[in-house]
């Protein structure tokens, strides 16, 4: 399928950073701290926040500029329930665990709505909604469990949606039904990610680009750490690097693999046209292996696209003509449209699919989000930092649900994606398009 382009940036950037200043210079790196915070992301940065109320002197390093990776990249769906089902909990972690992560989704949504208003961070929150939509019956009947088991188990409100109704919130023929959680919403990601870097600096904790960890050493109480800017001697130390995780941090690497997950963006549509095919002008995500997720952009003018083009990377321009397909197949009424931008960013995905706060060999963590990082990344990074000062405040279920490592994954590379993209493409989704087709 041909795409036009609109060029209106660079391949490969997203359409995000057009609303973004440019960087600050960035503090120095101090000698000491009380807790260095490693990853200037979603995480990092609410960690330093919490960190810093509860009286520690806190540094946050990155490898890069503070936002570079997913927390300016994303789709911008604002929501937290748990990834998987009760059931899938229950047999992984067990009834106790599986009950206490479906009750910690709406405090954590709560908070970090809450987190936006506090630190005042306008970065379009929008209370849109969240449909998830079933791309084949089974999916649906799914969904239909799914439902009772969130009112049963959690407070999160949650509305199933017959096919027939499923109209007046998207017009397409492909899905089957759908559910919605009326209570998540939309942000742009990175004016949210700007927000929470100012209410750090505005805090006085110095952030420092560019200073990838090398090394650490146990000296003392405290480590001795090495980074591209000096060395910097921590009481604690707290990761948040999540798909960006690099050495010397092998144990998380090989735990927290790097996903890629792929976006394009529209040109700017007519309005007519934005009401017609999103009429509920919701977030939606499809359950299909595929993993689509797609929404209208803050202003209202162009759709943003986003899924799995591939497993393994590639270019901005084949990861677009991948996305454009399917996204005609689901709007028809899209083929011909112009894209302004693509782009890609890496989600860091764990073997449970669940986040995790803990610590290894002292260093507390939090990671492993698998997709769901605007919400759990802020919520559990305020987690690892609380555990790592011995706040009470640091207790979550999330706790519970261990890194584990895979016979897949043995080194520090996921050479795996290659095969898994071959299995997904050849396979999985030939099925559940049969299965969509036939009405199973």
């Amino acid at each position: 399928m041909r795409i036009e382009w609109a060029r209106e940036a660079d391949l490969g950037t997203p359409y995000w950073w057009s609303a973004l200043s440019a960087p600050e210079a960035g503090e120095d790196l101090p000698d000491t701290c009380d807790v260095l915070v490693v990853g200037a992301g979603y995480a990092g940065l609410s960690a330093a926040i919490a960190a810093h109320d509860a009286g520690a002197r806190v540094v946050v390093v990155d490898a890069a500029e503070p936002g570079h990776g997913a927390s300016t990249r994303n789709g911008g769906m604002f929501g937290a329930h748990p990834r998987l089902g009760w059931g899938e909990l229950e047999a992984k972690f067990g009834a106790g665990v599986a009950d206490a992560l479906f009750a910690e989704a709406k405090p954590a949504l709560d908070w970090a709505k809450d987190l936006i208003a506090r630190e005042g961070i306008d970065c379009d929150f929008q209370n849109t909604g969240r449909v998830q939509l079933a791309y084949t019956p089974a999916h649906f009947a799914n969904q239909r469990r799914m439902a009772k088991v969130v009112g049963e188990k959690s407070q999160v409100q949650v509305r199933l949606i017959e096919r027939a109704d499923l109209g007046q919130e998207i017009t397409t023929e492909k899905y089957h039904g759908g559910l919605l959680f009326p209570e998540h919403g939309a942000i742009h990601p990175a004016k949210f990610h700007q927000g929470l870097l100012q209410a750090v600096r505005r805090r006085g904790v110095p952030v420092v680009p560019h200073a990838a960890v090398t090394a650490r050493e146990a000296e003392g109480a405290g480590y001795r750490v090495q980074t591209a800017k000096g060395v910097i001697r921590a009481g604690k130390v707290v990761l948040t690097t999540n798909g960006y995780t690099r050495r010397p941090f092998r144990w998380h690497m090989a735990r927290v693999f790097p996903l890629p997950s792929y976006i394009i963006a529209t040109e700017e549509l007519p309005s007519n046209l934005i009401g017609h095919i999103a009429p509920g002008r919701r977030m939606m995500v499809e359950t299909r292996a595929r993993h689509s997720y797609f929404r209208i952009s803050p202003d209202g003018r162009r759709v943003l696209f986003g899924g799995r083009a591939s497993m393994a990377e590639m270019g901005p321009e084949a990861a677009a003509a991948q996305l454009y397909e399917v996204m005609v197949g689901i709007w028809p009424d899209l083929a011909g449209v112009k894209l302004s931008h693509s782009w890609q960013g890496f989600t860091g995905y764990s073997f449970s699919h669940m986040p995790h706060v803990g610590h290894d060999e002292g260093v507390h963590y939090a990671m492993g989000f698998s997709g769901s990082g605007t919400v759990m990344a802020p919520w559990l990074g305020s987690k690892a930092a609380y555990q790592a000062i011995g706040d009470a405040r640091g207790a979550t279920a999330y706790s519970a649900t261990p890194l584990s490592r895979s016979w897949l994954h043995p080194g520090e590379r996921p050479h795996f994606l290659r095969a898994a993209n071959l299995w997904y493409r050849q396979v999985v989704d030939r099925v559940e398009d049969w299965q969509a087709g036939k009405g199973a």
